[in-house]
Parts: structure tokens; sequence; C-alpha cells
């Protein structure tokens, strides 16, 4: 029997990066996809109570995927309603990106990429989350993403666990291969600060976030491996 795939991003389904995913990923089985309308990229784990989530087909530029649809809710709200309410039955494998962005480190913490697969783990799919560099330079994801994700599908996990996988920003040939096994940094490559933009009356503030760059991490670790060039491949507990 075929898997059964769902995916979906953070960064709305019109985003490059879930399209070249869902090319790749309809040679492992029937593939869904329910992904947000717009960017709602830093919506960790949050999930719609409150309102109603407005669900749409959608027009997706991938020739055999089953279904896809447009949710205005958030990337955990597109795994959920996909799973229990689109899809004919669970899926077996939920996928999560290609994030136009890195999620390591302390960011995996406000990942909308990572929330939606920690949701499929909960749901009871194996799940993964991909992410590369802001760049736009997709040759090193478009080199190792069929072989990765052919190794993980296959590769069950513990229940609320998670597959991450990260590529690093430099040209295929500076990459140095994949890095496997890789542990969860305490780092950050932005420490933040946060600029006032405006004084407002009777002393209130509009303040924006700053991000200053930083690759300062622990060895063994997945930033590490981005800063040195390496494919990052490793598991993430969310109950750790």
């Amino acid at each position: 029997m075929l898997r059964k795939i769902l995916i979906t991003n953070d960064d709305g389904i019109a985003a490059d990066g879930i399209v070249r995913l869902a090319r790749i990923a309809k040679e492992f089985g029937d593939v869904w996809v329910v992904a947000p309308d717009v960017e709602r990229s830093a919506s960790s784990h949050c999930i719609s109570l409150r309102s109603g989530i407005e669900v749409r087909p959608y027009d997706f530029p991938v020739e055999g995927v089953q279904a896809a649809y447009s949710c205005s809710g958030t990337p955990a709200d597109c795994v959920r309603v996909g799973m229990a309410g689109l899809m004919p039955v669970p899926a077996d494998v939920v996928l999560s990106g290609v994030n136009k962005g890195y999620n390591c480190a302390t960011d995996i913490q406000y990942s909308g990429t990572c929330g939606a697969a920690f949701e499929g783990a909960f749901q009871g799919a194996l799940s993964i989350a991909f992410s590369e560099p802001f760049s736009g330079d997709h040759a090193i994801s478009d080199h190792y993403l069929r072989d990765i994700l052919e190794k993980l599908i296959t590769t069950e996990l513990p229940p609320g666990r998670i597959w991450n996988v990260n590529f690093p920003e430099c040209s295929l040939e500076d990459c140095n291969g994949i890095l496997w096994n890789r542990k969860v940094s305490r780092g950050m490559f932005y420490k933040d600060s946060y600029d006032v933009i405006e004084e407002l009356e009777n002393g209130g503030k509009i303040m924006k976030v700053h991000g200053h760059f930083n690759t300062q991490c622990e060895e063994g670790t997945d930033m590490r491996a981005l800063v040195d060039n390496y494919v990052s491949v490793g598991i993430v507990n969310n109950f750790s």
C-alpha cells in the first residue's frame, strides 16, 4: 500500500520550497498538500481554537498531487485539518518545508515549520522538517533532498519526535556532505535586540526586533554543522 503523505509549510502555499518538496515526495507515496494561504513564519505550534479556519482548493503546480488546499490557519492547523478533515485517511508521513531560512538551535521553538512537523508526530505520522538558507540557492537541497527523504521516510521515531533537516548556505562544491544525529544547539544564529522605531505619547514606544548575526555554538550540534558547511540531520524531542 502506498504511503499517504501530507505536505505543509509556513512560507505559504505559493512558496517554491513546498513545490520542490512535493515533486520529490510523489516518488514515495500519494501526496496531499494543505498549507497556509499566506506566510505564517514563527507561528510555532499555535493552533486556532476560537475562530473558523477557511480552506479552499488550490491549483497546485505539481501534476499527480491527490489534492491541494490553501488554509487560513497556522501550519499546525493545516496538519490537523488535513489529517482529520480533508484526507480520506490520516497521513502516514507529514513533511514540512522546504522552509526559507534555517530552523535549528534555539530557533526551533519559534518555528512554524517544526511546529507543523510536531503536530504530525502527535497525530501519529512520521514527521520531517526541511529548511534551507534565505539565499535562494537551491543547489544543495536539490542535490541531497531525495536521498535524505528516502532514508528518513523508512526510519521510525518514538512518539513526540521529529526529524529535522537543514541545508547549509554555501555552494554545492563547498558543501562537505551530511552530518547525521546532530544535537540541538543552545546557541542562536541571531542574537536579538529591540530598537525603538517610534516614540509615542505618554511614554509609549513602537519597537522592532533587530538580529545580530552569530556563529558561536557547540561541537556536534545542528548549528555547528551548518556553520561548517554540512547538511544537518537530527532528531528533535518536543518533550525535552
